[in-house]
């Protein structure tokens, strides 16, 4: 029981204030960020099945270089944090300096590589059908212009929730979302550009939230105490450094998830349109628990910095314990909404009804899932990032193998989720043996890694 207690705590403390300070307005962010796709989705979805199936493959290929340079914002909250948490203000100028100059840089070299590859991506990698193709790549040509400025977007994030402020992040994603939302039917059905009239919105939205972050920091330099300068290659090598296992694990999870839709638009254009619904619904949920993680990733790697090695095992057994609350109160709400949201995204009757064979995999996923993105942020926080990529990439291949079974033996679309329950089971359970570990008093300090770039 002392165990449990010390990795899962279900009852109140003195930190929980603390934890919802951050994690209520990072719950509004995080919200925010993926109503970008759900918006899009639900205009595209009353285009056809046809349409919103090219999106699903559009939106996993794009998902692909967001969340392999996530490390952008989950490599840059704790190194700030602990820079915070330390008094070194100087250290914490330089990670936001080469934060900003890698997001730039990848950026526009993700939009380069993906222009030429854009054709080869669609049809050999994601198994798209010929009807489904065109209007793909017709997307994905428009949409991948705001990469850079989805990468400045990312690393804002880490910046600012390093610096203990997710209030800004919240208004700064609200304004693109809203944006987003009024472009969307004009340029979709009022001009007649159908998706890529999402493509266009989306565009531009995504590029007017990149200046947004870059006036704010630029404004309140002074009062974060983040001083302007070119970075280093010091500088630079050192966040790559930092960041490199958390590439491997971001490359691991939605390569895994990548696949998950290669192997569903084998089955059918249905089941692939179907799929896409369902991982949006899964997706926007687990994003939304990751208010607990960021705020795991900050607090975590502030009081790391201040060697309050204690309230770290606290915290982070509070924040395990809300999480599990979370999960199942998001089950919840989704069970309730059995007949209504799948209906949101697809007025497609085949469409809905193929939602309806999986809807139970997003619902009863709900506190695994939410338990596991916990212990990734307090992994974040305690810059455990050799952990999160080989449990990752051990996760991520259990996956694969069940995926290559689907695919080969033509089986249905809810084998697909199957294969991704075995993912999140794999990935709780590696992180669960790890924290029990860590969390024994005496070990905290011992999970220390080194975290200042340059």
């Amino acid at each position: 029981m002392r165990q449990t207690a010390r990795v899962i705590g279900l009852r109140r403390t003195r930190y929980d204030r603390e934890i919802l300070a951050l994690a209520i307005p990072a719950l509004g962010t995080l919200a925010a960020d993926p109503l970008v796709s759900l918006v899009d989705t639900a205009f595209v979805g009353r285009i056809g099945a046809v349409e919103l199936a090219a999106l699903a493959i559009a939106a996993a290929i794009f998902g692909v270089v967001f969340w392999a340079f996530s490390f952008l914002a989950y490599g840059t909250t704790p190194a700030v944090a602990h820079a915070v948490g330390d008094g070194d203000g100087d250290r914490a100028s330089r990670v936001v300096a080469a934060a900003m100059t890698i997001a730039l840089v990848a950026g526009f070299v993700a939009l380069a590589g993906g222009q030429a590859g854009l054709r080869w991506m669609v049809e050999s990698v994601m198994n798209a059908s010929p009807e489904v193709a065109e209007p793909a790549v017709d997307y994905l040509r428009i949409r991948l212009f705001a990469l850079p400025a989805v990468l400045l977007i990312t690393a804002g994030h880490g910046v600012f929730r390093g610096f203990q402020d997710t209030r800004t992040p919240l208004v700064l994603s609200l304004g693109l979302n809203l944006i987003n939302l009024v472009l969307d039917p004009i340029l979709i059905f009022g001009v007649g550009l159908g998706i890529t009239g999402a493509a266009w919105a989306t565009l531009v939205a995504q590029w007017m939230g990149a200046v947004g972050f870059i006036v704010v920091l630029a404004v309140r330099s002074d009062e974060l105490g983040v001083a302007v300068a070119w970075p280093t290659w010091a500088d630079v090598k050192g966040l790559l450094v930092v960041g490199g296992d958390l590439i491997v694990r971001s490359a691991a999870l939605i390569g895994t998830l990548t696949f998950a839709t290669a192997v569903a638009a084998g089955i059918g254009t249905v089941d692939v349109a179907a799929h896409h619904v369902a991982m949006q619904l899964w997706v926007f949920l687990a994003l939304v628990v990751d208010a607990l993680a960021i705020s795991a990733q900050a607090l975590v790697g502030k009081y790391r910095g201040s060697g309050d090695h204690g309230v770290v095992a606290a915290l982070s057994a509070r924040l395990v314990g809300m999480g599990l609350y979370a999960g199942i109160g998001l089950a919840v709400v989704m069970g309730a909404g059995w007949s209504v949201f799948p209906r949101l995204f697809s007025t497609d009757a085949a469409v809905v009804s193929a939602v309806g064979g999986i809807y139970a995999f997003v619902v009863l996923m709900q506190p695994l899932n939410a338990v596991t993105f916990v212990w990734d942020g307090i992994a974040m926080g305690a810059q455990a990032f050799r952990l999160l990529a080989v449990s990752t990439v051990v996760a991520g291949a259990t996956a694969g193998v069940l995926l290559a079974i689907v695919g080969a033996a033509d089986w249905p679309l809810s084998a697909v989720w199957w294969a991704i329950v075995a993912m999140m089971v794999v990935r709780a359970g590696w992180l669960l043996l790890w924290h029990r570990r860590w969390a024994e008093p005496g070990l905290a300090p011992s999970s220390r890694a080194p975290a200042k770039p340059g």
